[in-house]
């Protein structure tokens, strides 16, 4: 790099701060300072009434789906997805252990930045929400019935999983593009400065079940060695296509916020999805060998199964020519975004003082013409302006990611000038702007993405909170904001903390989940292996140094709670089945010195929990979810005797035994 390459860039980097800081000078000061009358009473859900909207939000780092209502902005659940959950024993129970299975063990933690809810002709259904799991690339589906964790899938090929996952407009395929490329295939053994010539990427397409939902790779597309981030499917007229933000398009490997910021344009990959279906159908695939786990769990057992896969089939998109075109966006875009008529996609290059809104079809009109500027690793190079709609100027600093009501209207998020922007799709008109409290990420809208936004609401999800909460140390609250966008003007109503980081969320009308979402679970259906249908049916059973405890819990009582015959150098599996099936019942079961958690079981469920102990005594065990005015009561004890004892195995509830009884030593 010459000096005055340097100089510019610097030159760059002070202005950019200079015009940062002004623009965060000139916000409103204080919490108030942007609130106008009358919010309260917008976001106000009276006690026993429901929200309107379900709020599905990514946890970011701590690898969980969180779900809110709006306007109320209340916390409804945590969803456990990629990561651990002791409050219900997720990952730690013998039976849901199998969801976090990997090609590399047993890996209880990844970074969920994306949510996606499956739709039917391009509107949200109400059946399963999608998300990405960034670091140990996995896509996992999430059952809106049951809001629980149904499936994960691991990526191969993939050197990290954050452009995912984004779905086609009747869910025929859930699609993951890379982040970090990296070298495939039997050499990986490479230098890092061998990038440009051993550094690749892919784009894996998940086809998806209609019925059930289940999730297979059908098949991934190779792509040149840069980053992918937030893409989204073609509508109506669109449909067929796909297309995804790139950037680093200079293929650097270190010091990437220069290195990787050098050209003016990136690009946006236009990828024509059902015509690489139809070349996968017609074996122009190539099988690549590839290790990659599928886990599922069966909803009637309550038990998630591993599978290793071992290969799958790639295309090669240089050679065929077809089925990828570049078109340029304005530099390190974040957000590639279709408008609900699946005419307009909107670039977001977070370092562009603009953004560029494309036609699908001038972008189709410029492939017919040959309308091309070149190539980029094999693969046509559109003409920006062949494609171009035309620009929203001085949109404000840092756009990254936009969504659109019903009225042709769209909203970008500028990240760098802490606010949500408003304007018209067609005219490119900025109409209005609000601030945000602060340095605003994505943003959603009920249905947003889809062909039939909801509207009324846009949320924003920022990155720094400084002076919205009471501090709580170093590490603050992480924060959402709810704007009215019912009128001309959008209006600030509501801060609410968010756990994690809320990264990206989507929003659905309540009424398309509440009234399909699963009280119990039928005790009769009930087919996990260990299951107890009735305290009768409850036992103790040793085989081998293995000690397998049938259990059931009905208020207010375990059976059973008197447990002996257990020595050191045991493992123990308590199977525990709630017998209730009364909505809103669960059990719970921790006993002292569990090395791994406790667990809940819904009603009308069996779940596992091992246990090895580590002192010889008496261990209590007891209900850790409160079921009724006697849940303290609901307790037991296991008796641990030494290595090579005899005391024989013995166990019961209810039984009162003289303290002198004999036993055999």
């Amino acid at each position: 790099m010459n000096m005055k390459t340097n100089i510019r860039i610097l030159f760059g980097l002070i202005v950019f701060v200079a015009l940062s800081t002004f623009l965060y000078n000139c916000k409103p000061k204080g919490p108030k300072a942007a609130v106008e009358g009358g919010a309260a009473e917008k976001v106000y859900v009276a006690p026993g009434k429901y929200d309107e909207f379900y709020n599905f939000v990514s946890g970011g780092f701590n690898g969980q789906m969180s779900v809110y209502g709006l306007p109320s902005g209340r916390l409804l659940k945590i969803i456990p997805v990629f990561s651990v959950f002791p409050e219900n024993g997720y990952g730690y129970t013998e039976e849901t252990k199998d969801m976090l299975k990997t090609s590399r063990g047993y890996i209880p933690w990844d970074d969920l930045h994306h949510v996606e809810l499956s739709e039917t002709d391009g509107v949200h259904d109400g059946r399963w929400a999608f998300a990405n799991g960034n670091n140990t690339p996995r896509v996992a589906r999430i059952n809106l019935k049951t809001f629980r964790t149904d499936e994960i899938i691991e990526l191969p090929n993939s050197g990290g999983n954050h452009s995912s996952p984004f779905i086609t407009e009747n869910t025929e395929y859930v699609i993951a593009g890379t982040r970090f490329s990296i070298p495939m295939g039997d050499n990986r053994d490479v230098p890092i400065s061998s990038f440009k010539k051993n550094f690749k990427g892919t784009v894996s397409f998940i086809k998806v079940d209609p019925q059930s939902g289940r999730m297979s790779i059908d098949f991934q597309l190779r792509t040149p060695g840069f980053n992918f981030d937030l893409s989204h499917s073609g509508k109506g007229p669109s449909h067929d296509w796909f297309f995804f933000s790139c950037y680093n398009t200079e293929q650097a490997y270190t010091l990437l916020e220069v290195n990787a910021s050098q050209k003016d344009k990136d690009y946006i990959m236009a990828v024509n999805w059902k015509k690489c279906a139809e070349y996968v159908k017609q074996g122009k695939g190539i099988k690549v060998k590839s290790n990659y786990t599928h886990n599922t769990f069966d909803e009637k057992s309550s038990t998630a199964t591993s599978t290793l896969e071992k290969e799958v089939i790639q295309l090669d998109p240089a050679e065929l020519k077809d089925v990828v075109y570049f078109i340029p966006c304005p530099k390190s875009p974040h957000g590639c975004d279709v408008d609900p008529t699946g005419e307009y996609i909107v670039g977001s290059g977070k370092l562009a003082a603009l953004i560029p809104v494309f036609s699908f079809t001038k972008f189709q009109k410029a492939i017919a013409d040959k309308a091309f500027e070149g190539e980029f690793a094999g693969m046509p190079v559109i003409k920006y302006e062949a494609a171009l709609h035309g620009e929203v100027k001085r949109p404000g600093l840092g756009p990254l990611h936009t969504e659109f009501d019903e009225k042709g209207n769209a909203y970008t998020s500028m990240f760098i000038s802490s606010e949500i922007v408003k304007w018209n799709v067609k005219t490119l008109e900025v109409l209005d702007r609000v601030p945000t409290y602060y340095s605003i990420g994505h943003l959603s809208i009920p249905g947003g993405d889809t062909k039939k936004p909801w509207g009324k609401y846009v949320v924003a999800y920022n990155k720094i909170t400084k002076d919205r909460y009471l501090p709580t140390g170093p590490e603050l609250a992480q924060s959402a904001q709810l704007y009215d966008i019912s009128g001309d003007k959008m209006q600030l109503l509501l801060d609410f903390p968010t756990v994690g980081e809320p990264h990206y969320a989507q929003s659905i009308p309540a009424n398309m989940i509440a009234p399909n979402s699963m009280k119990i679970y039928k005790i009769e259906e009930n087919t996990n292996p260990y299951v107890s249908k009735g305290e009768g049916k409850t036992k103790v059973e040793r085989k081998g140094n293995q000690v397998h405890v049938y259990m059931t819990a009905i208020r207010s009582h375990l059976t059973p709670d008197n447990i002996e015959g257990i020595r050191m150098g045991d493992e123990v599996y308590f199977h525990l089945t709630n017998l209730e099936q009364d909505w809103d019942v669960p059990h719970g079961f921790a006993i002292r010195g569990a090395a791994n958690a406790e667990m809940l079981v819904l009603p009308g469920e069996t779940q596992t929990l091992k246990w090895k102990p580590t002192e010889v005594g008496i261990v209590p065990f007891y209900c850790t979810d409160f079921c009724s005015a006697l849940h303290q009561e609901m307790s037991g004890y296991v008796r641990v005797s030494p290595v090579g004892s005899n005391v024989p195995i013995k166990f019961g509830t209810g039984v009162v035994e003289d303290t002198d009884t004999k036993e055999a030593h």
